[in-house]
């Protein structure tokens, strides 16, 4: 399948790393001009460099701002005034007795997975039905699903961002903008492998840590492994594309088998 998105202009959030650094180089080399989103304006341009790199002349654009913000949202205006696919793949995750987590905590956690995306879903939106032609995607995750008993705070915000794709692609109903959310399974991640060390131990061997998270914690997951970020990627890219016009409203998974259902 030969992707083309030349002439698109995405703007992925927390794209400096992880996930969502993956999905930046993966819509860079199939043409897109890419925004590269996050908090400081060194770990930005180092990122863009490294981009770069990965994907030889990508149109890499920077954009330090903390999208948790109406300020930093209204910076992200100002550097990208015309987004056709965003990325909203910003978030936090971590793990915590569910009875210690505070009210602030909750909220937190709220803010920056769902209400980041629903603001700049709010500020691209109209642009982009305007024009006739868009992608807002965002970034779920199992624990939407299947609510871990150690991260509860995080499965709600996941969960509430599944409502807040599917209640934005009827807003945008025969526009020709699509929206999705994506449901990433445990990935290999800098963050993922902090919080499998926390639960295993630091004494293991990498591999052997992964297989033991794997068992004790993800014991469902079908691909007995954590997935590779640029195997999101695949599907984000994919969605962004012009061949997945007719997918919209819909909760797409990108799960490794983790979630037992055959729905969504």
């Amino acid at each position: 399948m030969q992707i083309d998105l030349k002439g698109r202009t995405a703007l992925v959030t927390g794209s400096t790393q992880g996930i969502g650094a993956a999905i930046a180089v993966g819509l860079a080399r199939s043409g897109a001009r890419v925004g590269v989103n996050g908090r400081t304006r060194d770990r930005v341009e180092r990122s863009v460099a490294e981009f770069s790199s990965r994907a030889p002349g990508a149109q890499l654009v920077p954009v330090a701002a903390d999208v948790t913000t109406q300020e930093g949202a209204d910076q992200v205006a100002e550097l990208l005034p015309q987004v056709d696919i965003l990325v909203n793949n910003l978030g936090v995750f971590g793990s915590a007795d569910p009875l210690e987590i505070s009210d602030e905590e909750w909220r937190r956690y709220f803010d920056v997975n769902v209400l980041s995306a629903v603001r700049l879903t709010r500020q691209y939106l109209p642009g982009m039905v305007e024009r006739g032609w868009g992608r807002v995607q965002n970034i779920a995750s199992d624990s939407a699903i299947v609510t871990p008993a150690e991260m509860i705070h995080y499965g709600m915000s996941k969960t509430a961002l599944l409502a807040v794709s599917r209640g934005f692609a009827k807003r945008a109903a025969g526009t020709g903008v699509t929206v999705n959310s994506v449901i990433a399974g445990p990935t290999h991640t800098g963050g993922v492998e902090a919080f499998v060390r926390e639960l295993v131990g630091e004494d293991l061997p990498w591999e052997e840590a992964q297989r033991a998270f794997m068992r004790e914690y993800r014991p469902q997951s079908l691909l007995q492994r954590l997935i590779e970020p640029e195997e999101i990627a695949h599907m984000v890219v994919y969605l962004a594309s012009e061949q997945a016009s007719a997918t919209t409203g819909g909760a797409v998974r990108v799960d490794g088998g983790y979630v037992d259902a055959i729905l969504p």
